[in-house]
């Protein structure tokens, strides 16, 4: 079983459905755990901004008279609940309708004398809000004034040095920012600092009221008046200032400026803020129902998955036990064992490949069965042969003389010839055939071959080029070129030709061998390289190969000379003699008027 791959399947998919659940629960917490922050942060941002809105109506306002007409469509928009009380628990606002009970505590107090940055609202080091301005509000007459000086001086500043804006406080006061400060002073730009009517009036009021708060206590201070600036800085004449007296100063400043702008601003009231059913989920919890829930939909999941894997296997591992059956019928003999092949998928392609395979298997068998055939008859007519002659003359039915001898070691050669023919199919066959490449003169290696063959009543002829060179084995070149000239004579009858040419084509040299024999069909010409391959089915021995007619003892025996040795091998030994060079052999033939060998070879180099 722990071989079992469809145990190992349910294993594997059991982990991965596992890794998967555990990896959905994590996102899943993940994205619930973002989603609630962002929730959270878009609440907290929707309070800021309600906070903010009431917070600048309470610095411009006296009162919350007429707070409810600014802040119910802020509550529609954002969906939360707005209530505000004073801090004596005086209702002020509700935008909820239901009389539902407030929370015990408020969500923050609006106070623009004391500014609260607990909702993300930026505070000065005084705690007051920038547009709580009280009795520094500029009238429209000064408004209008201020504002032209403004922009005659932003005029002067920019043709001068092209830097510089007009900034407007929440008083009305404009004064010129981001400008060069000496510029800024030769375009007058100093009187935008004086302060207006108005503004010095509140001034000196807020300096008396600084002033009185210093001098305030058991003990007088002399010189401690202060004169408070436009910024809301100071002056003290006649007292070294230190860092004590400057802490004293600005506790006093800022409880002068809350005593002064406290007429002009509402009063604190608490602000609550809670959802529109009430109070809001603060987290994300996890109860023992929504536990037990989320494990039985894991588990679940967990058992489709397994399932499914146990179903996917059990049809993955039918077509392989259809395999491993065709396997074993082909090891008891059956040679073209086939499967069923259903599908696209790899198993479909392994079935393909296995039919292939095995239908590859079954033609090497029957090439195999063929070839041994093809080779027992081709040793047992001249073994036949030598037997029966040597027999004869062993019975005086035959003389030996010197023609018999000649003939029998022509039929001894024949089978040495075979013999080597198949040895070199072999060693090319295992890649052993072992080559010896150097220069060869090429036009000298086809008139050597040309002259061994003289055939009788053919005329052989060479046409090459004076020099025609190239790397090869010579021994093996002579006996592939050979091949071609023997198997060119033996099919071309008296009287016809055979010419032998050489040519340089580009990097090849490129050898042929024409005959004006009968030529091959379009049919046999794909297998003129196989082994043992002849056009001629029934041809015998005794048509193209060497051999004795006549039997002994049938009649005076008479030796038959033959135009040379045929085995059936050697167009296939030339075929694996041009791929050992790195080369190529082909035929070319038109039935009835001959055929054209043509041997290609690298001229530079030959593979070894």
């Amino acid at each position: 079983m722990r071989r079992s791959l469809l145990l190992r399947l349910f294993v594997l998919s059991a982990l991965v459905a596992v890794a998967s659940i555990a990896a959905t629960a994590w996102l899943a917490a993940r994205t619930t755990s973002g989603a609630i922050q962002q929730e959270q942060g878009q609440a907290l941002a929707d309070d800021g901004n309600i906070y903010r809105g009431l917070l600048k109506y309470a610095a411009t306002h006296p009162n919350w008279r007429d707070v409810a007409a600014e802040v119910r469509g802020t509550a529609s928009i954002t969906g939360r609940r707005i209530a505000l009380t004073l801090t004596d628990g005086t209702p002020v606002f509700d935008s909820a309708t239901d009389g539902r009970p407030l929370p015990l505590r408020p969500s923050i107090v609006v106070d623009p004398l004391q500014v609260d940055s607990g909702l993300g609202q930026e505070t000065t080091a005084d705690r007051i809000d920038p547009d709580a301005v009280g009795p520094y509000a500029l009238s429209d007459a000064d408004r209008t004034r201020l504002g032209a000086l403004a922009q005659r001086v932003l005029r002067c500043v920019q043709t001068r040095s092209g830097a510089g804006t007009v900034v407007t406080s929440p008083g009305g006061h404009p004064r010129i920012d981001g400008a060069d400060p000496f510029v800024l002073s030769s375009c007058n730009g100093s009187t935008l600092s004086l302060p207006a009517k108005s503004e010095q009036a509140a001034l000196d009021q807020l300096s008396t009221l600084v002033s009185a708060c210093l001098n305030r206590g058991p003990e007088p201070k002399p010189l401690a008046q202060v004169q408070v600036l436009l910024d809301f800085t100071w002056v003290q004449k006649g007292v070294v200032r230190s860092a004590e007296s400057n802490q004293a100063v600005q506790s006093c400043l800022s409880a002068a400026r809350r005593e002064q702008l406290t007429p002009f601003v509402a009063p604190a009231a608490s602000l609550y803020l809670t959802a529109p059913g009430g109070e809001a989920p603060t987290g994300f919890t996890l109860s023992p129902e929504n536990k037990v829930r989320l494990f039985e939909v894991a588990g679940a999941i967990l058992l489709l998955t397994l399932a499914v894997t146990v179903l996917g296997g059990i049809r993955l591992i039918r077509p392989l036990r259809a395999l491993t059956g065709a396997a074993k019928r082909m090891e008891g003999g059956e040679s073209g064992a086939q499967v069923k092949v259903r599908g696209r998928d790899e198993i479909a392609r392994l079935g393909t490949a296995f039919n292939a395979m095995s239908a590859s298997r079954e033609r090497l068998e029957q090439t195999r069965k063929a070839m041994v055939s093809d080779i027992a008859h081709e040793l047992r007519t001249p073994l036949s042969n030598i037997r029966g002659w040597l027999e004869a003359t062993q019975d005086g039915i035959s003389r030996l003389d010197d023609e018999l001898v000649d003939s029998l070691l022509e039929e001894a050669v024949h089978l040495q010839h075979i013999v080597n023919d198949l040895q070199d199919l072999a060693l090319a066959d295992a890649g052993a055939l072992r080559l010896h490449p150097e220069p060869v003169d090429a036009a000298h290696l086809l008139a050597q071959v040309a002259a061994a063959q003289r055939p009788a009543g053919i005329a052989l002829s060479v046409e090459t080029p004076a020099a025609l060179e190239v790397t090869a084995d010579p021994v093996r070149l002579r006996q592939a070129v050979g091949n071609l000239v023997s198997n060119a004579v033996r099919h071309t009858p008296a009287g016809g030709s055979v010419v032998l040419r050489g040519r340089r084509d580009g990097d090849d040299v490129v050898i042929e061998v024409a005959d004006t024999g009968t030529g091959i069909s379009a049919d046999d010409l794909p297998h003129v390289f196989d082994r043992f391959w002849r056009a001629d089915k029934a041809r015998t021995r005794g048509t193209g190969a060497s051999g004795l007619s006549g039997a002994p003892g049938g009649g005076a025996p008479g030796p038959e000379r033959s135009s040379g040795f045929h085995s059936g091998l050697g167009l296939a030994i030339v075929r694996k003699l041009a791929e050992a060079h790195g080369g190529t052999v082909t035929a070319a033939s038109v039935p009835g008027q001959g055929a054209t060998f043509t041997l290609r070879l690298p001229a530079g180099t030959a593979a070894g």
